[in-house]
C-alpha cells in the first residue's frame, strides 16, 4: 500500500522528563489506523509533534515523502486535521465559515465547496449559523473544513468526544466512507474502543508513550493463535468422526480452529450427516479486551 504518513522512532521530552519513546508506525491511502490507549499515554503528543504544533525532540515524521521539519509547508499541504474541538463562528451560517476558510486556499469555487458539503451530509443546513448545529453537525463542519484543500490525510484526535450515538454514527459512517470513496489515510485517537472496532482497517496500541502492538484489527481481535468459530448444534454425539479440524465440545457448541475458507467445507459436512445448525460465529474479542491481553492491565479510560 502506499504510505502517505511515517513516524519513525519518534521521542518527546518536556524537560528531562520523556513522554513519547520511538514511536513509529505508518498509515496508508484507504487505511483507517485507530491510535488507542488510555488517557495520558502520549496519544495528542504525537499527533501534535506530526502537525508541527510541536518540536520533536528526536525522530522523523514524513508526510508524501517530506520532512515535517526540514520541509514543513509541503509535508503539512495535503493534510487535513481536528486537534480537540472544531473551531467555526458561532453566529456565522456554516456556509459563510466554509467560505472564509476558503480564502486561506486560494481559488475555491462555490462548486468545489458544495462537493465537500455533500460530502459531509451538510448540504440541507449549511445555511444555518453554527450555533443551531448540533455537536454532531459542528463535527461534521469542522471536517468539511478539513476537506477543503483536498487533503490525503485526515487526522483527528478524540473526534466522538461530546457526541450522542446518532452523532458518533454519522461521524463514524463519514470517515468509512472518505476511506473508501476518497482513499484517504485516516489516523483517529480516541479512548472509546467500542465504537472505533466497528469501522478502523488497523490499531496502533500505546501505552506509557510506547508502541506495544500496530495490527489489522482482524489479527488484533483474535482470540489465540489461529482464528477459532463457534458453531451451535442440535447434537454432538459423533462430531470427533464429522470435524478432523482440531476442536472443542461445550454443550451443544462446538468451538473448531480452522481458517475462514475452512468453514463451509465443516458446514456441509455437518448437513450430511443431519445435523441441525442453528448458528456460526468467529470468535472474537473487544478491543479493550485485546489492549489489556496485550498491555497487561491499565485500562482505557
Amino acid at each position: 500500500m502506499d504510505s502517505i504518513l511515517k513516524v519513525e522512532k519518534l521521542c518527546k521530552f518536556f524537560g528531562k522528563k520523556q513522554v513519547l519513546k520511538d514511536v513509529s508506525f505508518e498509515v496508508s491511502k484507504g487505511e483507517i489506523l485507530g491510535f488507542v490507549g488510555p488517557n495520558g499515554a502520549g496519544k495528542t503528543t504525537t499527533i501534535k509533534l506530526i502537525l508541527g504544533l510541536q518540536n520533536i525532540s528526536s525522530g522523523t515524521v514524513t508526510i508524501n515523502g517530506f520532512d515535517v521539519v526540514h520541509d514543513f509547508e509541503r509535508a503539512i499541504a495535503k493534510v487535513g486535521a481536528i486537534v480537540e474541538n472544531p473551531d467555526a463562528y458561532m453566529y456565522l451560517s456554516g456556509w459563510a465559515n466554509l467560505k472564509l476558510a476558503s480564502n486561506l486556499y486560494g481559488d475555491v469555487s462555490d462548486d468545489e465547496l458544495m462537493e465537500v458539503v455533500k460530502l459531509v451530509g451538510l448540504e440541507n443546513r449549511i445555511k444555518d449559523k453554527v450555533s443551531k448545529y448540533s455537536l454532531g453537525m459542528r463535527q461534521r463542519l469542522g471536517i468539511a473544513l478539513s476537506l477543503l484543500h483536498n487533503p490525503e490525510i485526515l487526522i483527528l484526535d478524540e473526534p466522538t468526544n461530546g457526541l450522542d450515538p446518532e452523532g458518533i454514527k454519522e461521524l463514524r459512517d463519514l470517515i468509512k466512507k472518505l476511506a473508501k470513496e476518497k482513499k484517504m489515510a485516516i489516523l483517529i485517537s480516541s479512548h472509546n474502543l467500542a465504537e472505533l472496532e466497528s469501522f478502523i482497517t488497523d490499531v496502533c496500541f500505546i501505552k506509557n508513550g510506547e508502541i506495544i502492538k500496530t495490527a489489522p484489527i482482524e489479527e488484533v481481535k483474535r482470540v489465540g493463535d489461529k482464528p477459532s468459530y463457534i458453531i451451535a448444534l442440535d447434537r454432538v454425539d459423533g462430531i470427533d468422526d464429522v470435524i478432523k479440524a482440531e476442536h472443542k465440545v461445550q454443550g451443544n457448541t462446538v468451538t473448531v480452529q480452522a481458517s475462514r475458507d475452512d468453514i463451509p467445507d465443516i458446514i456441509k459436512d455437518l448437513v450430511k450427516k443431519d445435523y441441525k445448525i442453528y448458528g456460526v460465529s468467529q470468535m472474537v474479542q473487544s478491543l479493550e479486551d485485546a489492549f489489556l491481553n496485550i498491555a497487561g492491565g491499565n485500562q482505557i479510560v
